[in-house]
This record gives C-alpha cells, sequence and structure tokens, in this order.
C-alpha cells in the first residue's frame, strides 16, 4: 500500500566523498527527515514532524533553529554531526523553543544560558558544553542572515576541562594490538598513525586515493585537502593489503566498513590485546606527537594532519606533549649538544 504524503520537499547534494545524497524535508523550513521515502522510519519522522509543527509564533528561537536545519551550513556537516547535532537542538528546543528573538540582546539572557548550561552539567559537562556550541553555532548563523541581532553565547568557554594528556597510544601497545588483533585490523591502525586523519574519513578512503606514494583526500570536516607522503611501513602494508572493494578499510568479509560496526571491532580489538584507556580517536593525537618528538615543526604537522596551526598547538601545549619524557629527553640532548660550557675535573 503506498501512503501519499503531502507538502515533501527535498534537496539533492553531493557529499564530502563525492557521492550523491537526496535530503527531505516535511515542509520548506523544517528539520530534515530521517530515513528513506516510503519506509516506516521516513513515514514515522514525517507524522511526528506535522504532529509539532505548531507553527512558531514569529521572532522566536524555534523558528531559528528550524531555519538553521534546513540551510546549507547544516547539511553541509558530517552525517555524523547532524544526528549529533539534531539531538542537542531537540533539547534546546525543550528548553528554549519559545525564547522572544527580542530578549537576545537583553543582558540577562547570558546569565539565563548559562544557567541552563550548569542544570545539563549535573549529568555531563561534556554535554552541556556540547549544547552550548550547538546553540552558539545556530544564534551565529541567524546572525548572519540579519534574523538575529546578538549572540550571547559567544565566546562562552567551558565547563569540561578534561586532558588527554595520558591518553597516547605507547610502541608496547602499537606492538600489541598487531600482535593479537585481527590482521584486517592492522591497516586502521597503520593508517591512523601515519596520516593523523580522523576515523569517518579513513573509512571512507578510496584506493584512488592512494598513488603508491602519496594519500591524497578531502577533510570531511572543514573540507581541506590533505596530500600525505606515505612511510615506509604504511605503504608496506598498503601495496600487499587485498584490494576487495573499492574502499581501503574493509571488514573480513571485504566490505566497507559501518561507523558503528567498525568502533564495536576496534573496542573488542583492544580489550582482546589488552589495551586499555586509549581509543582509535587518540591516534590522531598520537601521531601529531610522534611527529612532534621526530623535530617536525608546527607547520609540517598541520600540513600532514590538516588541522589548524592554532589546533596543532593547543594539543602539543595542553594535551599530548605535557607530560612526554621523550620530549624531555629530546630537550636535554639538544642542550647538551649546543653547550660549550666545560665542567672542570
Amino acid at each position: 500500500m503506498r501512503i501519499r504524503l503531502k507538502g515533501i520537499n527535498s534537496k539533492r547534494k553531493r557529499l564530502a566523498d563525492g557521492s550523491w545524497r537526496t535530503y527531505y524535508w516535511a515542509w520548506k523550513g523544517s528539520p530534515a527527515l530521517e530515513g528513506e521515502p516510503g519506509t516506516p522510519e521516513f513515514v514515522a519522522n514525517y507524522n511526528e514532524a506535522v504532529a509539532h509543527r505548531a507553527t512558531p509564533p514569529r521572532g522566536t528561537l524555534l523558528s531559528v533553529l528550524q531555519g538553521y536545519q534546513a540551510s546549507d551550513d547544516f547539511l553541509k556537516l558530517a552525517p555524523r554531526s547532524r544526528i549529533d547535532y539534531i539531538a542537542k537542538i531537540k533539547v534546546i528546543e525543550k528548553a528554549f523553543g519559545d525564547f522572544p528573538l527580542s530578549a537576545l540582546t537583553d543582558k540577562r539572557t547570558r546569565g539565563i544560558f548559562k544557567e541552563w548550561r550548569e542544570r545539563l552539567a549535573i549529568s555531563s559537562r561534556r554535554q552541556a558544553d556540547y549544547a552550548w556550541t550547538v546553540l552558539a553555532r545556530v544564534l551565529s548563523w541567524g546572525m548572519d542572515r540579519g534574523v538575529v541581532a546578538e549572540n550571547p553565547c559567544a565566546r562562552g568557554g567551558r565547563l569540561y576541562r578534561g586532558s588527554r594528556a595520558e591518553k597516547i597510544w605507547t610502541e608496547a601497545d602499537e606492538v600489541a594490538f598487531l600482535e593479537r588483533a585481527p590482521a584486517h585490523l592492522h591497516l586502521p591502525l597503520l593508517l591512523a598513525l601515519w596520516t593523523g586523519q580522523r576515523q569517518g574519513d579513513l573509512l571512507r578512503l578510496p584506493w584512488s586515493s592512494y598513488d603508491g606514494k602519496h594519500i591524497r583526500l578531502r577533510q570531511s570536516k572543514g573540507g581541506r585537502r590533505v596530500v600525505i607522503l606515505v612511510g615506509a611501513p604504511l605503504r608496506a602494508a598498503l601495496d600487499t593489503a587485498p584490494k576487495r572493494s573499492t574502499i581501503i578499510l574493509t571488514t573480513s568479509d571485504g566490505k566497507p566498513w559501518t561507523s558503528d560496526g567498525f568502533r564495536a571491532s576496534w573496542g573488542k580489538a583492544c580489550r582482546r590485546a589488552g589495551i586499555i584507556g586509549v581509543t582509535f580517536h587518540d591516534l590522531r593525537g598520537t601521531a601529531i606527537t610522534r611527529l612532534a618528538i621526530a623535530g617536525c615543526t608546527e607547520p609540517e604537522i598541520v600540513t600532514i594532519t590538516g588541522h589548524s596551526l592554532y589546533s596543532v598547538r593547543a594539543i602539543l601545549d595542553e594535551h599530548y606533549l605535557a607530560r612526554d619524557p621523550a620530549l624531555g629527553d629530546s630537550a636535554i640532548t639538544k642542550l647538551e649538544t649546543g653547550t660549550r660550557t666545560k665542567i672542570p675535573d
């Protein structure tokens, strides 16, 4: 039985990996619908959107939240980011959907928003900061389009002060993983350590991006293009890896990974190898750390990983190198080499 849904809007967009995807809305300006047309998920999502359509009065924050979700700025986000943003926008809608835009210029509004963030922080400081970031981004988008006069969430600081200073893959971790983890997970490890790229970008990396000497890719976050000279260990692994798909990284069945599937398999492999306290994400910081210890300058690291110079500096200064003894050893060795003072016998 075919169900006709009225008012459906659609738009075809090219994704960061070059593929195309069609997005659907229950009406122009509504949040994007999840699922594919004709599926129960799509119909349920449509019905939920219509049920909550109660057109927001003009001049409320809800209208800006809905406008942002229909914008190119939102659609250009990576799929995982869109899902996370939608979850946070729902939290914001519940708290401030009817908040008048005219009140954003009131000096007391920033305090109201901060009190809301502090209430969220009771459960999770990190998620509270994330919700604040999403709200700030939506308001910034609204300012750019002239529908919001002021962004009281700009430069709001953070509540979460977690550090990953100790979250570095050691050489012992690397050896243990290569000895005990399944063979099809060895290449993801080497790719992450030798390129410093995000999990999502590596899982989508096609064989066509590797020419035998360099890897060329466009990062999904920020759209930066990077060209990376492939180091000998990674080159050997790539040259001997079976090409069972157009995508480099595949499951044991030769199929491209899903994000959730890879995360589950990676966690299981780490436990099997006795590796605790570090994640695949930490391989990116480990790559930056190893490059710095090897003597690479910050601009050189930026060229490889695609970070901004500010981000690399922050990572090296605040997180990964703060307690790395190898960097201290290197510094003293350089000092010894450069000193001319003779100590009397």
